[in-house]
């Protein structure tokens, strides 16, 4: 492609000598120790053809959120954050308003929590939780869904349950690429897929495959599952920065993206590596031009 303006949907940042990544543990996620910041993703992705990033949490903490507004506020990068607020609280409309009366409020876009490590698979589904996306719903925000594959059914109720917020499905539900089985992981993101506000994010999938030697063809079966299930006017690009470094680099993540939505047409393919993050979380028909 020439003249590129892709939107990267989904990407991380983080300061180790602010506060610890607990997630980050063991051999296999040891490159991860250390910080990145949007600094050091901004010349990868200028190099890519990116023109716009929404930054997305990586803790449930309060402090993290009002920290990537005000670098939002402060870049010409970073157009949307999808951060993070207790959903469980019973002031969880108040909360939600002070952080967008905060530095950088207005770029709140989205809301997630790391619903893959709830031990009890109806999470969602709790009163107070959907009480708590209720208000994200009113406050005209996205919810993204960091679930793993036998979640998806509680992913599935909880939507169905709350025809007005747009739930965002990250990484494709962590399908299982690396084994190369399709299902049941696959019919259960048409049945989520179904509701027409659902969307998803085409990312996260070098990191779900084998170690050291994916190939795009090992990520293909998974990438047209999607796309037939949600469309391409419902899916979008994200890299997962810098957890894709674990198996690929930017530049890699982005091509790939491109190879995986070569069928499309231009128009099509233009969506998801664009238009649909936009629309899906307010950034404009051209964040950052």
């Amino acid at each position: 492609m020439t003249d590129r303006r892709i939107i990267d949907a989904h990407h991380h940042v983080w300061d180790l000598a602010v506060r610890p990544q607990p997630w980050i543990a063991g051999e296999a996620l040891a490159p991860l120790a250390r910080s990145f910041s949007a600094g050091d993703l901004a010349r990868e992705a200028r190099a890519a053809g990116v023109a716009a990033t929404v930054v997305v949490q990586t803790v449930c903490v309060p402090e993290e959120t009002p920290e990537l507004l005000a670098l939002a506020a402060e870049g010409d990068l970073v157009a949307g954050v999808v951060g993070w607020t207790d959903l469980s609280a019973p002031d969880v409309a108040d909360a939600i308003a002070a952080l967008r009366a905060g530095p950088g409020g207005d770029r709140l876009v989205g809301i997630r929590h790391q619903v893959q490590e709830e031990k009890d698979p109806g999470w969602l589904l709790r009163p107070e939780i959907q009480r708590g996306l209720a208000a994200v719903a009113d406050a005209g925000l996205a919810y993204d869904l960091v679930v793993t594959p036998d979640q998806l059914a509680a992913c599935e109720t909880a939507a169905a349950r709350l025809d007005g917020l747009t739930f965002v499905l990250d990484h494709l539900g962590k399908p299982p690429i690396g084994s190369g089985c399709l299902e049941p992981w696959a019919a259960a993101v048409r049945r989520l897929a179904a509701l027409p506000h659902t969307v998803c994010k085409l990312s996260g999938m070098v990191t779900e495959a084998a170690p050291g030697a994916w190939r795009v063809e090992d990520l293909a079966p998974f990438a047209d599952t999607v796309l037939d299930a949600f469309g391409p006017r419902r899916l979008l690009f994200g890299s997962d920065w810098p957890v894709c470094t674990l198996q690929a680099s930017y530049g890699e993540v982005v091509r790939t993206a491109e190879r995986l939505t070569a069928r499309l047409s231009p128009a099509e393919r233009d969506a998801v590596l664009r238009g649909n993050a936009a629309d899906v979380y307010g950034l404009g028909p051209h964040p950052r031009e």
